[in-house]
């Protein structure tokens, strides 16, 4: 959201700012848009520290300017999706005020206090996620509260039904005004363990991983009963025609899976990042693929994603060389593809000088580089001042290619990565097989990974993409009799001719096969 697009050149994207580029986004074919955190907040984690649910802090407009945003939205036939963060609210919003303002106050219990140890020391050894204390004393109060992130960030108390109650309320603030649905922010995180025991020491850890996992989070996150809070949620969205929610999960494709829960009355999309997290071999991504597929419910659907807020960009983790075939592989695998803006681009990582850094999470430690401001840099909408993203100063510095790198530039090149992106989305969805057909893997080896999209009634594609550093080459077995004509390719003079047995792809090379009726 903060650098998306600037309206009035303060140098942070605003929602008239998105509104102004929804034209873009409809003639890319995107169908949903979800937002960042608008809320008020004091910034101390650029919005992901909550002070009012029901508000739209000034940087980013007025709630006429999120009407107005919204109505854009469906006008196109496209969806806003909110940024819902109920685990944690910032230490200013009123209601840890009034928790935090004695021991017998009405909403003590909506925020997790516990007593110190007989030393002082905090209640256990549960970090934060920025790799401090999960555990901030209050001298006012005597007692400790906890944070799963930021000191500034208490975290709310889910087993305090009233708290529940709260944050449906907020749903339903949001709901009535005709979102479509909400991403919920950290929601493995809703319930930690009633007994707030210590969490067990991480063999693996190394000193150059983030000081956070130090501890494996088998208390403090991820808890059984985390799925009654979630199924409550959905039964508040339920209640609405045609709405989605979306969980944030870091976890194993095991444990994204159970978040459908039993009935599938779970979160609709648990977010995989598994192709941001996985070593980009074609075999390892192949296992992975393969698993999400194997333990999806019945009456579920995958999300994938290559590219996050809070992840390295896609080129800057797998290389210049695989953008068009990440392109590929994420818009043909079944599921919804979540896409990064820049992503289709080209954008990558921005360095970021030390007296320039923003993030918390770098800042606190920096000798270990882990900021996210590299990746949130701003959009590079042309070769004008400050990539068109503002007239004023950008938050966060812009990247010295802009120049080169930038839609208004890419959007007259054919050969370019945003056209490949466009044609991919497209063509995906007027094709059946490639929007919602079932998924075959085929093949896999270091380099090459081979699958077929098919749906009943409609043309097979068999999809064949080079994710190695090498020539990777597919041979087919005699039995398959897969023949066909590429219809799309990272390189375009591939189109149009026919494959044979066997086909040769150079690192990097993807194609999309209609394979003939047999």
């Amino acid at each position: 959201m903060r650098s998306f697009m600037d309206s009035n050149g303060d140098g942070i994207g605003d929602l008239p700012g998105v509104l102004s580029k929804l034209d873009y986004l409809q003639w890319l074919g995107v169908k949903a848009i979800w937002l960042t955190p608008i809320y008020p907040s004091p910034m101390k984690d650029f919005g992901y520290d909550v002070a009012d649910y029901k508000g739209i802090h000034p940087h980013y407009g007025t709630m006429q300017d999120f009407d107005e945003l919204l109505k854009g939205v469906h006008a196109r036939d496209m969806k806003l999706i909110m940024d819902l963060v109920p685990n944690h609210t910032s230490n200013e919003h009123p209601w840890f005020k009034e928790s935090s303002s004695s021991r017998d106050n009405p909403k003590r219990d909506w925020y997790i206090w516990c007593d110190a140890k007989k030393d002082g020391s905090p209640p256990n050894n549960w970090l934060a996620e920025f790799g401090d204390s999960a555990w901030e004393w209050d001298e006012h109060t005597q007692q400790y509260y906890l944070h799963s992130f930021l000191k500034a960030q208490p975290d709310l108390n889910f087993r305090n039904k009233e708290v529940q109650e709260a944050i449906f309320d907020v749903m339903r603030f949001w709901l009535d005004k005709g979102v479509d649905g909400f991403r919920v922010d950290s929601i493995a995180h809703l319930i930690k363990d009633k007994l707030l025991r210590n969490n067990p020491v991480n063999p693996a850890f190394e000193v150059y991983m983030q000081a956070s996992k130090q501890f494996l989070k088998i208390f403090s996150t991820n808890q059984p009963e985390v799925h009654e809070v979630i199924h409550a949620m959905r039964d508040v969205l339920d209640a609405y025609k045609d709405r989605v929610m979306i969980g944030e999960l870091y976890l194993s494709v095991s444990g994204i899976v159970s978040y459908y829960g039993g009935t599938n009355k779970g979160v609709q999309l648990p977010a995989n990042f598994q192709l941001i997290t996985e070593d980009w071999k074609a075999n390892k991504l192949a296992v992975t693929i393969d698993k999400s597929e194997a333990l999806l419910p019945h009456t579920g659907w995958s999300h994938w994603a290559i590219g996050n807020h809070d992840q390295t960009r896609v080129i800057s983790r797998v290389g210049k060389r695989l953008a068009k075939v990440a392109a590929f592989l994420l818009l043909t695998l079944r599921g919804t593809p979540a896409m990064y803006y820049g992503d289709e681009i080209g954008m990558h990582n921005v360095s970021i000088p030390p007296g320039e850094m923003k993030d918390p999470q770098g800042l606190m430690e920096p000798e270990k580089n882990f900021s996210r401001d590299p990746q949130r840099t701003p959009m590079q909408w042309s070769n004008k001042d400050h990539a068109g993203f503002s007239t004023g100063n950008p938050w966060l510095p812009v990247a010295s290619d802009y120049k080169e790198i930038n839609i208004t530039m890419e959007q007259q090149d054919n050969q370019s990565l945003l056209m490949l992106y466009k044609r991919l989305i497209s063509f995906r969805q007027q094709e059946p097989s490639l929007s919602t057909g079932e998924y075959f893997p085929v093949f896999a080896n270091n380099e090459i990974l081979v699958y077929i999209r098919q749906r009943e009634g409609a043309d097979r594609f068999l999809v064949v993409l080079n994710i190695g550093s090498m020539k990777g080459i597919f041979v087919q077995e005699e039995a398959a009799g897969l023949q066909g004509a590429i219809e799309l390719a990272t390189t375009k003079r591939m189109e149009g001719s026919k494959i044979g047995k066997m086909i040769e792809l150079e690192a990097g090379e993807g194609i999309i096969v209609r394979l003939n009726k047999s």
